[in-house]
């Protein structure tokens, strides 16, 4: 049996989200937005190290319905939240406030605005999603998105898109404390319909490039492995750790700024620290490949990049997990063109590019495969590229 993961169409989101909204505080919204979650074609590990990453928007997303308060204090409702509801007042909500992980999420933007001087006054809330968690897919940096966007317009801050970004990534660093770097945020803000979004995190520069399989007879498949992933137990941490340490012994702030970065490898004697390093001075390379690729719409040689990616994350980051490992190899060998993990690792999904009328043999042999290991049956989700978080009610 193929578990897939379906979207919502838009209308159905804001629905649902007004919905839960009336039923939890008796009343209409002031708007519904929407921010979507991700999936990164190429590029792991690169937006806190100076190179660039090339993620697309998925369909799934993140709905919050929203109005603001006059007295500062905060209603918020999820419907796969526990507790459902969580009251009290928006000067609580900061890094150790004793707010529920999901609220951290939700409201960690306010927090960030409120101390860049944006006055805030109060909201109720109501949040649905139909992204993913756990999956590598970025359902954080979705609700940050949504609700980030619904404050803005609502209490007409002076925030434009990119700076709201910054606004994100600081919450989920500083209220959430994982260190993430901004690929995530930038997905659901900057990107688009039909295309893939590079990030420069040396300069902040974003290019749109075209990522429209269907009329190349191709399909981007994410397989959610269902094994857990989370990027705030500290193995995330410490390899990014390494990547700063190296940085500062060679006095830049990121290891993309090196100018040799072939004679670095050669220096470096500490045998984790060459690894880390080496994942991502290839991966930087990989990436500037891949783009190449899909600007002259070479979409069939973009494979043994996505294949060597994964081999990298494996064995020099080592983020991967035996699920991944396990879905990335069975579809290369059902068919698929490149495969890798897609995400932070350590669980969560991998991506395979496929010929369409293979899909289907894709899907059943990676099923076959986990159920051969014991594993949990994974999900599949037939990736597009959508467009980025606004206003959809």
């Amino acid at each position: 049996m193929t578990y897939e993961i379906s979207s919502w169409p838009e209308a159905v989101g804001a629905a649902r989200a007004a919905e839960l909204f009336t039923t939890a505080f008796g009343a209409e919204p002031a708007g519904v937005w929407a921010s979507p979650g991700r999936v990164n074609l190429i590029g792991e590990h690169l937006d806190y190290n100076g190179g660039s990453s090339v993620p697309i928007a998925l369909p799934h997303a993140t709905y919050v319905a929203l109005s603001p308060r006059e007295d500062g204090r905060v209603r918020i409702t999820s419907d796969g939240a526990e507790p459902g509801l969580w009251t009290g007042a928006l000067a609580d909500v900061m890094p150790g406030g004793g707010q529920p992980t999901w609220v951290s999420y939700a409201l960690g933007a306010a927090w960030v605005l409120s101390r860049a001087g944006h006055a805030l006054t109060g909201v109720d809330a109501a949040i649905v999603s139909c992204v993913p968690t756990s999956a590598g897919l970025s359902s954080s940096a979705a609700i940050e998105c949504a609700v980030g966007l619904a404050l803005v317009e609502v209490l007409g801050l002076p925030v434009g898109r990119r700076e709201l970004v910054g606004v994100c990534q600081r919450a989920e660093n500083e209220v959430v404390g994982a260190p993430t770097g901004s690929m995530d945020q930038s997905a659901s803000l900057l990107a688009d319909a039909g295309r893939a979004l590079v990030l420069n995190t040396l300069d902040g520069s974003t290019e749109l490039v075209p990522f429209d399989l269907s009329d190349r007879g191709l399909c981007l498949l994410v397989i959610d492995t269902r094994a857990k992933h989370a990027l705030v137990d500290g193995q995330y941490a410490a390899r990014r750790a390494a990547c700063e340490r190296v940085a500062a012994r060679e006095g830049v702030d990121l290891l993309g700024r090196i100018a040799d970065p072939h004679a670095l490898l050669e220096r470096l004697d500490d045998p984790v620290e060459l690894k880390r390093v080496r994942h991502v001075v290839t991966e930087i390379e990989r990436v500037d490949a891949f783009v190449a690729l899909l600007r002259a719409g070479d979409y069939d040689r973009i494979g043994p990049l996505m294949d060597a990616s994964h081999a990298s994350l494996r064995d020099d980051y080592e983020v991967s997990c035996p699920e991944l490992d396990g879905a990335v190899d069975t579809a290369r060998a059902a068919g698929a063109l490149g495969a890798r993990m897609t995400g932070g690792g350590f669980g969560g999904s991998a991506i395979a590019l496929v010929p369409a009328g293979l899909v289907g043999r894709v899907e059943r042999a990676v099923e076959e495969a986990y159920a051969e290991h014991g594993w949990g049956p994974p999900r599949f989700i037939p990736a597009v590229a959508a467009e980025a978080g606004r206003r959809v009610r």
